[in-house]
């Protein structure tokens, strides 16, 4: 973006200095060179004020009304930020597009003097750091939302209220310096039901049963026991006897395809990531602790330096409850899905909408920038950490628009008769990609360590031609 008259806000003079205020160094560098001539961008470092510390804080018997004062570590923050003010002729507060960085906007806005001013101060936000969106965001100045500041400020009064008490318990009973809030106490009530219900889990013994079969023609293939006599219920093994019996029975007998099954299924691909579903995904497939995580979208939202085009922000915010892709995103994911892959892996466009019901939905998916900037044309410009989880990014947000997988999926049954006259059933599935679709490109993790949809119904195993 060449001239700042491209991004001027509203309430700005074309000729005036303006002054833009952020959370992060990173995030104040890369806006700068958006913004360019006529901008000065600081970093508030994160939070100024907060509740005083060695005291509630709070005033219970006035509706809970807060004191807030400022950190001693940002009074210098604040003194250079109220000096560049006062240099200004318009101010925006461009902190993070959540309740928290609503909030700072407000404390900042108040901590500055600038609320007591007669300057405007305008609130801009972005959900990617890239030139359009910066652009977008100071077309479309606001004022701070107080809903969202009063969203953030209940729980930040709750979380001194529950913590104020409990954690010197803590530190007495556990450790010293641990803090109990809103969130830990309630995690560790769970933490302390789940194990008493391990404690009292009475585990009880189980067996499963497998025969190697062999046709006529054909390869071997293994099928597990599921039934005995006609009912077809699933059979149960509890004790190795129970074992031992059944073998004798069916020592040396003969096997024969009862019933051969064939269905075509289709497998979706998963929905762009959420917060969640990223921490989830990243701590299977790379190892990486929640925190880590976030550390490290954090900084590819906020901008990494890649060649020539400088820093530029490789992700949209990587706080957010809500799957949805805007237009532009699944526009440009379907040309590119053609041109790389071919026309047959786009289905159009798919819309994903949050399962939760208390979902906010205020924010897009997890999503590259822009797909065209595929991880391998980045990954000179990346340590091996922030490639790694760009690239799971990128591959679940194109995936996400890709056509489905498509599976042969068969179940044969086969039975054999024990020399008691009880009937055997035998079950094995096995499926064979017809199509592969968005499992080209990506397949999700599953906890225990199988890809997703590996139950017994989508188990790539080949079966033989049986009839």
């Amino acid at each position: 973006m060449a001239a700042d008259a491209a991004v001027n806000g509203n309430g700005a003079s074309p000729g005036g200095r303006r002054l833009v205020v952020v959370e992060s160094p990173a995030k104040a560098a890369t806006i700068s060179r958006f913004l360019g001539r006529g901008y000065t961008v600081k970093a508030s470092m994160g939070h100024v004020r907060d509740l005083p510390q060695g005291k509630l804080g709070v005033d219970i018997e006035h509706e809970f009304e807060p004191q807030y004062a400022v950190m001693a570590e940002k009074k210098k923050v604040i003194a250079d930020l109220k000096e560049a003010g006062e240099k200004a002729d318009a101010i925006y507060l461009a902190t993070d597009p959540d309740r928290e960085g609503e909030a700072i906007s407000w404390h900042l806005n108040t901590a500055a003097g600038w609320d007591r001013g007669h300057k405007p101060v305008k609130r801009v936000v972005f959900h990617e750091i890239t030139p359009d969106a910066v652009r977008e965001a100071f077309a479309n100045e606001r004022a701070i939302d107080m809903r969202l500041v009063n969203a953030q400020q209940a729980r930040r009064i709750l979380d001194r209220l529950v913590g104020y008490q409990l954690s010197p318990l803590l530190w007495r009973k556990v450790q010293r310096g641990l803090s109990a809030g809103r969130v830990q106490s309630v995690a560790l009530r769970l933490v302390v039901e789940r194990d008493r219900s391990i404690d009292a889990f009475k585990p009880v013994e189980y067996w499963s049963l497998e025969a190697t079969l062999k046709p006529e023609t054909g390869n071997s293939f293994v099928a597990a026991l599921h039934s005995v006599t006609a009912d077809k219920k699933k059979v149960e093994l509890p004790d190795s006897p129970t074992v031992e019996r059944i073998l004798a029975d069916i020592e040396n007998a003969r096997y024969a395809v009862s019933g051969v099954t064939m269905r075509e299924v289709r497998r979706r691909p998963a929905p762009p990531f959420i917060t969640s579903t990223l921490q989830q995904e990243a701590s299977r497939q790379l190892r990486f602790s929640a925190r880590k995580t976030m550390s490290v979208a954090q900084q590819l939202y906020e901008g990494m330096a890649i060649g020539a085009e400088g820093s530029v922000g490789l992700i949209t915010y990587m706080r957010t409850d809500s799957p949805v892709l805007s237009e532009t995103a699944m526009r440009e994911a379907e040309a590119y899905i053609r041109e790389r892959f071919g026309k047959d892996y786009t289905s159009g466009w798919r819309r994903y909408t949050s399962k939760s019901k208390v979902a906010q939905e205020a924010h897009e998916a997890i999503r590259p920038t822009s797909v065209r900037r595929a991880p391998e044309s980045i990954r000179q410009y990346l340590s091996p950490d922030h490639y790694r989880l760009y690239d799971l990014i990128w591959k679940r947000m194109l995936a996400s628009q890709m056509a489905d997988a498509i599976l042969d999926s068969t179940q044969v049954e086969v039975q054999t008769t024990g020399k008691s006259g009880t009937v055997y059933t035998f079950r094995a599935t096995g499926a064979v990609i017809k199509f592969a679709g968005f499992r080209t490109l990506y397949i999700e993790a599953k906890d225990d360590g199988e890809t997703a949809g590996d139950d017994e119904d989508d188990r790539e195993r080949v079966l033989p031609r049986l009839t």
